[in-house]
């Protein structure tokens, strides 16, 4: 038992495919796990394909299971199309053992990670990089808006999802199972989230509105550069703050379409200080918004063949079983002969983009006619 049957049972999941929940769910396959949780795409009996997250901690009192699904109560109360909606929430029992789940939408096209390793050797274009992140924006901000204020705590390119409705591209930030209100006398938190994303008083384990800006940052200079502020953030110990002393590469540096008022956007995000960082997501969205490409070109020709995309055995595994954009494409295109199936094949067409840019220009507006019911 003990290590190898704990292993054998996180590779199983709670549930299996095709398995019933009641008579209002049935599983379509595994989606993925994270620390506290796993993802299922399910298929309501009414409302269609939904995403499910089943909390790991099975057995849980009343009140602990309520404290588990304050996620899903906290994404209920924050309505906004930049941020995932929760449908419903509960209790199932799995082997007899009663676990906490709620379901969301379900985001076909997979999360920002993918969205930005789909360029393989060329950076994201500037004005797209610039549309992700003011989507994101728009959806914290309602977040910091509140009395006091909610801090996401966790905002990384694995928790931002990536899809596509009628008016296009549609960016959603979701896994919210670290976010936060603040103190409301000193607008602090503990810090919680993933070092490559936390700034310099993390250390001081101080978290704040100023904090998830700094993710934000940390996100942009990402895609527009396709490497880390700090990229040895991870491997260092966790009480060392000093590497925040060297001086932060301008991401023209990398990327020579970013202009000196998105360095400068950038630069103040990364502020060491966060008293000299935007104090909100909502004060760099109209940063964002009032940003000017000047001469940037629509999309970038430079090659990154010496700093590829880092990749990982996770993905490597999912490319290898996952079909090929060509093969998706071409069943969506059958489906979406069928005007009662034109919601799979609008999924089906993007993740074909998501996963291949380059048919965004042919497919975009047919993707736009289906996800409004239309099949021409």
């Amino acid at each position: 038992m003990g290590r190898s049957w704990l292993l054998t049972r996180l590779h199983m999941g709670l549930l299996r495919d095709s398995q019933e929940l009641g008579s209002t769910y049935v599983v379509e396959r595994y989606l993925g796990q994270g620390s506290f949780a796993e993802v299922y795409r399910v298929q309501h009996r009414f409302l269609g394909r939904q995403a499910m997250k089943v909390l790991k901690a099975g057995g849980a009192t009343q009140a602990e299971m309520e404290e588990m699904l304050g996620e899903a109560l906290l994404l209920s109360r924050i309505g906004h199309p930049n941020i995932v909606r929760v449908f419903d929430a509960n209790i199932i029992k799995i082997g007899g053992i009663e676990y906490g789940y709620f379901t969301m939408e379900y985001v076909p096209g997979g999360t920002l990670d993918r969205f930005w390793r789909s360029y393989e050797g060329k950076l994201m274009p500037v004005a797209e990089a610039i549309e992700v992140l003011k989507q994101m924006c728009s959806g914290i901000a309602v977040a910091h808006a509140e009395d006091p204020p909610i801090i996401h705590r966790d905002i990384k390119p694995h928790n931002t999802l990536v899809g596509y409705d009628g008016a296009g591209l549609r960016i959603k930030i979701s896994d919210f199972g670290l976010a936060k209100r603040v103190n409301p006398l000193t607008f602090l938190a503990s810090s919680k989230g993933t070092l490559s994303y936390k700034p310099p008083e993390a250390f001081e384990d101080m978290d704040s509105p100023a904090a998830d800006v700094w993710a934000l940052g940390t996100t942009l200079y990402l895609l527009l550069t396709d490497t880390l502020p700090y990229p040895g953030l991870e491997e260092r110990d966790l009480t060392d703050g000093t590497r925040f002393l060297q001086e932060l590469r301008p991401a023209s540096v990398y990327n020579i379409n970013v202009n000196a008022q998105l360095d400068e956007i950038v630069s103040r995000c990364l502020a060491k200080e966060p008293a000299t960082r935007y104090a909100t997501a909502q004060e760099l969205l109209q940063d964002l918004e009032a940003w000017s490409p000047e001469s940037v070109t629509a999309a970038s020709t430079w090659t990154a063949s010496s700093r590829e995309k880092p990749s990982t055995p996770a993905l490597e595994r999912q490319a290898k079983e996952s079909r090929s954009p060509d093969q998706l494409l071409e069943e969506a295109l059958e489906l979406g002969q069928n005007p009662a199936k034109l919601i799979a094949a609008a999924d089906m067409l993007e993740q074909a983009i998501t996963m291949a840019p380059k048919l965004r220009e042919e497919y975009a507006s047919k993707l736009k006619l289906w996800r409004r019911g239309m099949s021409m």
